[in-house]
């Protein structure tokens, strides 16, 4: 049996799918056990339908977690539904913008009397 030019394209097109699902399926593999290793009592986590909080204790036979929202309101959820671990942003210095420079597009500027140019004075003729 020959391949003609046809057959051998799809069949490296085919090879590298493969290649790529099989990549992907560990790198999530990665990423889950990652998160699991990250999720302990006192992580503040959100879940996948949003919700804010810290978890309380965890129960590994029943697969549920103890998720305190806000002081007094504890969720019982289900393991799976910690979607990531919230870390503290990191609080860069901004650079400020120079009082000099020039003014964005669109942003008023309100001037100041010595801002002004001097007006000249009216006769009255």
């Amino acid at each position: 049996m020959t391949f003609g030019p046809f057959e051998i394209i799809m069949l490296a097109v085919l090879a590298v799918l493969i290649f790529f699902m099989f990549r992907n399926s560990r790198k999530r593999q990665a990423e889950a056990r990652d998160l699991q290793s990250k999720v302990q009592p006192g992580a503040k986590v959100m879940t996948n339908f949003g919700v804010f909080g810290t978890i309380l204790s965890m129960d590994e036979e029943e697969n549920q977690v103890l998720v305190e929202t806000t002081p007094g309101t504890v969720l019982t959820v289900h393991r799976q539904t910690v979607a990531r671990v919230v870390e503290p942003a990191d609080t860069e210095d901004e650079p400020v913008a120079d009082l000099e420079s020039e003014p964005e597009f669109g942003e008023r500027v309100e001037q100041t009397p010595a801002d002004d140019a001097p007006e000249a004075k009216k006769s009255d003729d």
